[in-house]
């Protein structure tokens, strides 16, 4: 019952508003319209390559990534 009231309000509003100025509404067809420049990307521009390379040395990797300073 609640629905159907809060329904009816929403109908009456809608019915009072305003109709838009349409001479600011740009027609899509308009050839003289004005819009910004495209410029070409390439659908690859920022992938990564994730091909296979040989192993690393575990002791290199790891001595990268440790803490400096502190026990050594």
């Amino acid at each position: 019952m609640k629905f159907a009231v809060l329904g009816a309000i929403a109908a009456t509003l809608a019915g009072c508003a305003a109709w838009p100025n349409l001479d600011t509404v740009r027609d899509p067809a308009d050839p003289t319209a004005k819009v910004p420049r495209q410029s070409y990307q390439s659908v690859m521009t920022g992938t990564v390559d994730y091909r296979p390379v040989q192993p690393k040395s575990w002791i290199d990797s790891n001595q990268r990534v440790a803490p400096k300073g502190r026990g050594q």
